[in-house]
């Protein structure tokens, strides 16, 4: 049994895409509406870029922190920036 398989075979689950197949082919703006309904075929259809919408997103900020501070959060491990939030939120909590 030869290591490599053979180029020239064809594929029947995954077949060659041809120039008659191409002629064939229909936009998903028209397809999908027929398969799975107009408003879901709009959600489908819509661009999805960056970070999902968030009702209270966090800002970026640059603060300087004394490098114990820092280390001793890292040394948490992942999430120590969320912890470092929570515990300026407690700090806020008890400080008017």
């Amino acid at each position: 049994m030869p290591r490599k398989p053979n180029p020239e075979l064809i594929d029947e689950d995954a077949p060659e895409a041809t120039d008659v197949w191409f002629d064939t082919a229909q936009p998903a703006g028209d397809v999908l509406p027929e398969l799975f309904g107009k408003g879901a075929a709009q959600e489908l259809l819509k661009p999805k870029r960056g970070r999902p919408f968030s009702g209270q997103p966090k800002e970026h900020v640059n603060i300087r922190l004394d490098a114990d501070v820092l280390s001793a959060f890292k040394r948490t491990g992942s999430g120590w920036q969320t912890r470092l939030n929570n515990a300026l939120r407690d700090w806020l909590s008890t400080h008017a």
